[in-house]
């Protein structure tokens, strides 16, 4: 998927605004320097992360450890978010005003199928769920997971607050903010730049509180489990970790094919031709 890029970006943008064609060609031409980017420049930061972290896996792991390694991820989404704006903010330029219409309807139309689709399920139901995206995910690493290990797990999913309605209403803010600044007064892209910066640092206080909280329940069982892993859960781990990044250099190396050979190499190829 990652290599069908340049297609399924546009597909998923066109969805949100029913492009023309001479927007799609310009999207086109806006993606190319930013998926470039990504592979050349985010891709071998990935592949560093994941060697350092197999290796770390040779001592016990601890809290502070997680808490980096989580952060180092956040940092990458943070700057995929920045170039982002810059294609997207571009493009929106040229948006008409019955498209950005369109795509602030569609916001708007994801956002009440979340409400109904989680914010309806009973206390029950939103354990049940966030249990089993707890145990898949453990299972998808390490493998098959003893009966403490999922008593484990078990605890500490019940110590975690329910998000799903503080998340809603945090997201329901940040939309009424952007339906502002997409009206497009002079200035409005660097507006919303100001406005998706200072979301980071600024989130409703309900909100904020309980994302820490769960984040910090997460990272501690995350520790948890590591550190009472087995020998055949430690190669299945590594395994799983390996092919990953196997997977990313391959495509880092792809990306250094598609540019071809360095200037002087192609100089002196057609100097010999």
């Amino acid at each position: 998927m990652y290599n069908r890029l340049d297609f399924i970006v546009p597909w998923y943008v066109d969805g949100y605004a029913d492009l023309d064609r001479e927007q799609e060609a310009y999207l086109d031409e806006l993606l190319a320097p930013f998926l470039a980017w990504h592979r050349a420049q985010e891709l071998p930061l990935y592949v560093q992360t994941l060697q350092e972290f197999e290796a770390s896996l040779d001592q016990p792991v601890s809290a502070a450890s997680m808490t980096a390694l989580t952060r180092r991820f956040e940092c990458a989404w943070y700057r995929i978010e920045d170039n982002a704006l810059d294609w997207l903010l571009d493009l929106g330029g040229r948006l008409s005003d019955e498209q950005m219409d369109k795509f602030m309807q569609s916001l708007w139309e994801e956002h009440e199928e979340f409400r109904e689709e989680y914010l309806e399920r009973s206390d029950k139901e939103y354990y049940e769920d966030t249990l089993d995206s707890f145990l898949d995910n453990s299972r998808d690493y390490l493998g098959r997971l003893s009966q403490e290990q999922r008593a484990m797990l078990e605890a500490a999913n019940a110590r975690l607050v329910r998000s799903d309605a503080a998340f809603a209403g945090d997201r329901a803010a940040w939309l009424r903010q952007l339906e502002g600044l997409l009206q497009r007064e002079p200035g409005w892209q660097l507006r919303v730049r100001e406005a998706v910066e200072a979301r980071r640092g600024n989130a409703p206080a309900e909100y904020q509180k309980v994302y820490d909280h769960n984040l910090a329940v997460i990272q501690q069982a995350i520790v948890e489990l590591l550190n009472s892993r087995s020998e055949k859960q430690d190669r299945h781990l590594r395994r799983k970790l390996a092919d990953l990044r196997e997977d990313l250099e391959k495509l880092v190396a792809q990306g250094e094919k598609d540019k071809g050979p360095p200037a002087a190499e192609r100089q002196a190829d057609s100097v010999q031709q």
